[in-house]
């Protein structure tokens, strides 16, 4: 209370113009409105713990459908299926039919019928088994593709339903049984979650081939739930690959860590001190750091040994030292490994992605204006033309990724001032318009790299999976059933993403007989480089010869 009597009381309404009253009461309207959003955000949270229905999500701006360009208006006609083609071999059947004497034979009229011949087989393999003189056994090797009591044609069938297919385990167990397969629910899990290393390890090199060779890199995050916990699914990915890793934490140590792609080395590079420099960290600890020979670090604990040794743990100010060094050495390992090399990364404006050449989403900042709230006819009037001043903006920076030019981003640049600097009487819209102003240099990344887009729609897309895999599911238990989840479905998006159907990729990893033959994902990835957005990029020819 001692402290309370030094703090100046407010001026009375009475001395307080109109103009500053109007002002006055805008504020309160704004705080009343965050106060109500927060209430509303704490009632949803207390209806989905009691498991009842939330509130649903606001719909999209429709930035997009609002600044693309017209279609020419043509005369709508009616279109064709098409010529249908079957990726099988046909089989031809001649019919036959009685005729009067004398009818003119004319050729045949083709009638093409495709069917799905769904059936269940049992081999017992009789495997020889001889004893030579010596004592030793011999027993008659598997067929190739066998690996335990189900085929390869049955495991490929349970990991493209599951994973790709959204399948839940009951309904795939229940389909399996029908169709005459003795299986349990064990060796069903067993099926999702074991012997699944190489699908893992793969789909690591993928996002090691994304990281060395893309120009850009889209992020995004949700939420997932392992071994009862709430935790964070995080995706990386552009038009070539896409890549999932849930962790307990979305921290930027975590997404920093996700960015070594596997490695667990910390490196002391000019990369690293370069980070800790933009974040605030003293320049006597980085001399600190710059005077130990040691260089590169094998693992965590190593690390944290270093530190302790140099003192950095037995300090206690801000910002934390032995955080900005850990994020220094994780930023000095990804460059190390030449992962994200003058690359830029693409986000929605979340604290864990601005990293390195950092690029906001258009169609997150627009949103931000279009969920404003608004309390008279001159705040929705000027809501509306900062939206529809935003619209032309966005349009005329698609069309400048199609001819880029120094003097149209000078414009731009100078159009962008114009915009997010005036004042339109709406207090916070003013400080919204403000606060999108200081992220000019990230919203405007498009002017020095037109091949980036200019939203974050891919990944919104791509976590799509996760999203509907978690409501079905509800989590994972198991640390391996995790990883292969993650694992499965960044490689069904990526082979999505080439081309490449996820039924052919299974056969050919599982050595189906007759199967196609794929090479690694990740070779594709590294062939798909595109140098700029206006560019075609190169056709790839897949080798799906049986």
């Amino acid at each position: 209370m001692d402290s309370l009597r030094h703090v100046p009381l407010p001026p009375p309404f009475s001395a307080l113009s109109r103009p500053e009253l109007e002002a006055l009461l805008v504020e309160l309207f704004g705080e009343v409105a965050a106060l109500k959003q927060t209430v509303s955000e704490q009632r949803d949270e207390i209806a989905r713990l009691k498991g009842l229905k939330g509130r649903p999500n606001i719909k999209p701006s429709g930035m997009d459908q609002g600044t693309a360009p017209a279609k020419p208006v043509q005369k709508e006609t009616r279109r064709g299926r098409g010529k249908v083609t079957p990726r099988v071999k046909i089989e031809e059947r001649v019919i036959g039919i009685e005729v009067p004497p004398g009818s003119v034979f004319k050729g045949h009229e083709a009638f093409l019928v495709q069917d799905l011949a769904i059936s269940v087989t049992a081999t017992c393999y009789l495997r020889e088994r001889w004893v030579t003189p010596d004592g030793r056994t011999i027993l008659a090797p598997l067929p190739q593709g066998i690996a335990g009591h189900f085929g390869a044609d049955l495991r490929r069938f349970v990991l493209m339903h599951y994973h790709q297919g959204q399948s839940t385990m009951s309904r795939l167990l229940a389909f399996l049984r029908s169709v005459g397969i003795a299986i349990s629910t064990r060796q069903l899990v067993r099926l999702l979650n074991e012997n699944h290393e190489d699908f893992i390890v793969e789909a690591q090199n993928v996002l090691r081939a994304g990281l060395e060779t893309s120009p850009w890199v889209s992020v995004d995050d949700t939420g997932a739930r392992h071994a009862g916990k709430n935790g964070f699914c995080t995706q990386i990915g552009n038009e070539w690959f896409t890549w999932f890793r849930t962790r307990s934490s979305k921290s930027r140590l975590n997404f920093l860590d996700l960015l070594r792609a596997g490695f667990t080395d910390y490196v002391l590079n000019d990369a690293a001190y370069a980070y800790m420099r933009k974040h605030g960290m003293s320049a006597a600890s980085i001399a600190l750091l710059a005077a130990c020979p040691q260089t590169r670090f094998a693992d965590q604990a190593t690390w944290m040994a270093h530190l302790d040794r140099l003192g950095f743990t037995a300090l206690h100010v801000t910002p934390d030292p032995v955080q900005l060094a850990t994020e220094g050495a994780l930023w000095g390992s990804v460059q190390a490994h030449e992962f994200l090399c003058d690359a830029v990364i693409l986000s929605d404006d979340a604290g864990q992605f601005n990293i390195g050449r950092h690029a906001l989403c258009w169609v997150h900042a627009e949103r931000l204006v279009h969920k404003l709230d608004t309390f008279n006819d001159l705040h929705r009037a000027a809501q509306t033309q900062v939206r529809s001043l935003i619209w032309d903006f966005y349009a005329d920076l698609s069309a400048y990724q199609l001819n880029p030019g120094k003097r149209r981003a000078a414009r731009l640049r100078a159009r962008f001032d114009r915009i997010f600097l005036r004042r339109t009487g709406f207090v916070t819209l003013d400080r919204l318009l403000a606060r999108l102003h200081a992220n000019k240099a990230e919203l405007l990344m498009v002017l020095e790299r037109p091949d980036i887009p200019l939203h974050t729609n891919g990944s919104e897309n791509d976590i799509r999976c996760q999203v509907t895999r978690r409501k079905i599911s509800a989590g994972t238990r198991s640390e391996i059933g995790r990883d292969c989840r993650d694992a499965f479905l960044s490689l069904a998006k990526t082979c999505d993403k080439l081309g490449i159907a996820l039924w052919e990729y299974l056969g050919s990893r599982l050595k189906v007989a007759g199967h196609a033959f794929i090479e690694r994902l990740d070779h594709y990835v590294r062939a798909r480089r595109r140098p700029a957005r206006s560019a075609p990029g190169p056709i790839i020819e897949f080798p799906l010869s049986i």
